[in-house]
């Protein structure tokens, strides 16, 4: 009787602990989902969209600070981008791969291809619409013929190594990261014979495992069948390990995340908006073309600063954009002063076309295309597209410089405010007015005096200083900035005048009686 009553007891004891563990295990797993659904108390989202470049690479590093100020504990990043630059991909990724202040959302509503894909995977989950695309990462370069082709196996090895990476360090398998860049990689769902586990690997990671009979090789992967990089919609992404869930809105994201209340959505302030207008190629174009002709109307009448004020306002504002755009660095900067320096040069102190100019001319292209871009010489198409358009760009501006350049040499002076700038010649004289002759009878040449200091071509004056070829001269009462025509003249040396141009007043030395 007593066996029975205990017998009786430790199975009703069993039956309740039965009853009771997966209750328990059950309670604790909701608890658990709980706990997630509100870890996060500050959401803050950013939009990534379009094609990547240098200079979305620093919108986003601009965004990813104001969410850090703003106490943000998860991070989406909404991705929809056909990829782009493979430097400005690898450093987003690496950005948010280690960034450690907030939890990374990755989330797809549309397509992450290309360099896309490579920054989603950087992110502690990928959320996708069950409809959108991620994967086909293999780089494209410009073959010697100048037609585009798939990467060389030396950069494409490169590529795979580094997707691995990213894919490991969000624990997500990295035969399948590795397929959406090699093309002719094959990947298993395998099972491991003794623990269950279940992934994914390719043929050479199941041999070098160290236990290659452990895993039973199952179907291959569809979508990394040979020539095919691996692309997959946000179902099948989901089904393979690579996304964390789905969501078809942003509504189903804060669902499935479980956090209360809508994110902050952080858009593009007004600095932003002015660095993507400047970095239009229209708009660069402006900027240098109005640059170029206020920097010739400052050297046609030096010491004015109209003309140089707004020429240092445009090449600022292409410089602050470029530098805000991630294309530029001190160097442009150097290398642009130092050409418009020996322009100056050229022009005011060794006078013709030498050396000096076309050494300007070339140091202020060479630094307008290098902060027009990463790269210094193409490497892929989207490089070849971008030093097409920088090159477009930087030709075109030069091509209307010169045309508007043209046209102020002709007018300057009929043109208002401008005619104010420039030592105004003496009309020619009316009808009836007395006009000096010559001994046949023919009219002299009409003198160009200055209505303000008196003087005119022809007139004689005395170096007050040497002429090398730019120094001071007197002229009666006057001591004034002169430049010589391209000969040095010793100080005390008689010199006369031979064209008035603006405010530069060209002399020669007077070598007869």
């Amino acid at each position: 009787m007593y066996q029975q009553s205990t017998l009786r007891i430790l199975r009703g004891a069993l039956a309740a602990a039965c009853v009771w563990f997966p209750l328990t295990a059950a309670e604790i797993r909701a608890q658990a989902d709980g706990e997630a659904k509100t870890q996060f108390s500050q959401p803050v989202l950013i939009r990534f969209e379009g094609v990547i470049t240098p200079l979305s690479e620093q919108f986003l590093y601009r965004k990813l600070e104001v969410a850090e100020d703003k106490g943000a504990d998860v991070l989406i990043v909404e991705i929809d981008s056909p990829g782009g630059s493979v430097e400005s991909t690898l450093n987003i990724a690496y950005r948010l791969r280690d960034l450690d202040w907030a939890h990374t959302v990755a989330f797809v509503p549309r397509e992450a291809l290309s360099g896309a894909a490579i920054i989603a995977l950087s992110c502690d989950e990928i959320i996708m619409h069950p409809a959108a695309v991620l994967g086909d990462a293999g780089p494209i370069v410009l073959g010697e013929d100048s037609l585009f082709r798939h990467a060389p196996e030396k950069i494409r090895s490169d590529l795979a190594r580094k997707i691995r990476d990213l894919a490991e360090a969000k624990h997500r398998p990295p035969a399948l990261a590795e397929a959406m860049v090699n093309m002719d990689l094959v990947v298993y769902h395998v099972r491991h014979r003794q623990t269950g586990e279940e992934t994914f690997m390719s043929e050479a990671e199941i041999e070098s495992s160290g236990e290659p009979n452990m895993w039973e090789k199952g179907k291959p992967v569809h979508e990394s069948r040979e020539e095919h990089f691996l692309e997959v919609n946000g179902k099948r992404a989901f089904e393979l390990n690579l996304a964390e869930g789905n969501a078809k809105d942003r509504d189903e994201l804060k669902q499935l995340l479980g956090f209360a209340g809508d994110p902050i959505v952080l858009q593009p302030s007004g600095v932003d908006t002015a660095v993507f207008i400047l970095n239009a190629p229209l708009i660069t174009g402006i900027l240098f073309v109005v640059g170029l002709i206020a920097l010739y109307i400052e050297f046609s009448a030096p010491g004015l600063s109209v003309g140089g004020l707004i020429a240092l306002l445009c090449f600022a504002l292409f410089f602050w954009s470029r530098f805000l755009g991630g294309t530029a660095e001190v160097l442009e900067v150097i290398l642009f002063v130092v050409g418009i320096v020996f322009i100056a040069v050229e022009i005011f102190v060794i006078p013709g076309f030498g050396v000096s100019g076309i050494a300007g001319l070339l140091l202020m292209f060479a630094a307008v295309m290098m902060a027009c871009q990463s790269f210094v010489i193409p490497q892929t198409a989207r490089q070849m597209d971008t030093f097409a358009t920088s090159l477009l760009v930087v030709s075109c501006s030069a091509a209307a410089f010169v045309g508007g350049a043209m046209m102020l040499s002709r007018h300057f002076n009929a043109i208002p405010l401008f005619n104010r700038l420039a030592l105004k010649p003496v009309q020619p004289a009316g009808e009836g007015d007395a006009v000096a002759k010559d001994s046949e009878g023919k009219p002299l040449p009409q003198s160009h005096p200055d209505s303000d200091l008196g003087i005119q071509v022809g007139d004689w004056g005395v170096a007050a200083s040497p002429l090398r070829p730019a120094g001071k001269a007197r002229f009666a009462d006057h001591y004034l900035d002169v430049l010589t025509d391209g000969s040095y003249v010793d100080s005390g040396q008689q010199v006369r005048i031979i064209e008035i141009r603006g405010a530069r007043i060209v002399v020669r030395e007077v070598t007869d009686a």
